[in-house]
């Protein structure tokens, strides 16, 4: 393995990770094992801490391919819960509202789902990267700020209803870049007349490279460590 010239790992990203750490962890013990000072390390599209599953790792001059795995369709498995809603749209903050559910049937997310694929316009969370006259959005949200979102342009190609055993839904999606699926499950929810928060999403592919390809984070580490 050539790190200085380029390599590309397929790692499953454990959970309450950054995708900062996961890279950071990586250039730490190959620089170790090579004995070098430098090495450039990147990954082709962030998962937040609460999420798992496929990551992209770029290193050396192989970094130059991070924007073309960025731009590939993204599969992910998202479990919702209906009828509470959190500020991040996930289990990061406490529940701050309950919706009633009774009124949600099988039949009627059957009839819901559809309205989401294809092109559709989100707004990204208050809690996510998204720059904002050169801020962070979360920088804003954790300082109590309120702060205008604008809506994006983006492509859902699939979703398909995994399990329904209420108030918790299961979905995998098929996506572009730039979906946030904890916005998705927001927009879920408000299209049923309650409300959604994310409980667990696994990023399943990145165009073709599938969890079957990914090492976990520590085997990668002892593979490494024997082969160099």
């Amino acid at each position: 393995m050539d790190f200085i010239e380029g390599e590309v790992l397929y790692v499953n990203k454990p959970l309450h990770w950054t995708s900062f750490n996961l890279v950071s962890k990586l250039r730490w013990n190959i620089r170790k094992i090579l004995k070098i000072k430098k090495l450039k390390v990147g990954h082709a599209g962030t998962l937040d801490p609460l999420a798992t599953g496929v990551m992209i790792i770029c290193t050396g001059k192989a970094t130059k391919q991070i924007e073309s795995f960025q731009y590939q369709t993204k599969e992910y498995i998202a479990t919702l819960a209906l009828g509470a809603t959190t500020s991040s749209f996930d289990l990061e903050k406490p529940i701050d509202a309950i919706y009633p559910t009774e009124h949600i049937t099988r039949e009627l997310i059957d009839e819901i789902i559809p309205r989401f694929t294809g092109e559709i316009w989100q707004v990204p969370p208050i809690y996510s990267a998204v720059k904002v006259e050169g801020k962070r959005a979360y920088d804003y949200a954790r300082a109590g700020q309120e702060v205008e979102l604008k809506p994006k342009l983006l492509v859902i190609d699939e979703i398909e209803v995994l399990n329904f055993s209420p108030p918790i839904l299961k979905i995998r999606v098929v996506c572009s870049k730039g979906t946030y699926i904890r916005a998705l499950a927001r927009d879920i929810g408000e299209a049923l007349n309650s409300g959604a928060h994310l409980t667990a999403l696994e990023r399943t592919k990145i165009g073709d490279i599938g969890l079957e390809n990914c090492w976990q984070i520590d085997n990668l580490i002892n593979h490494l460590e024997q082969q160099i």
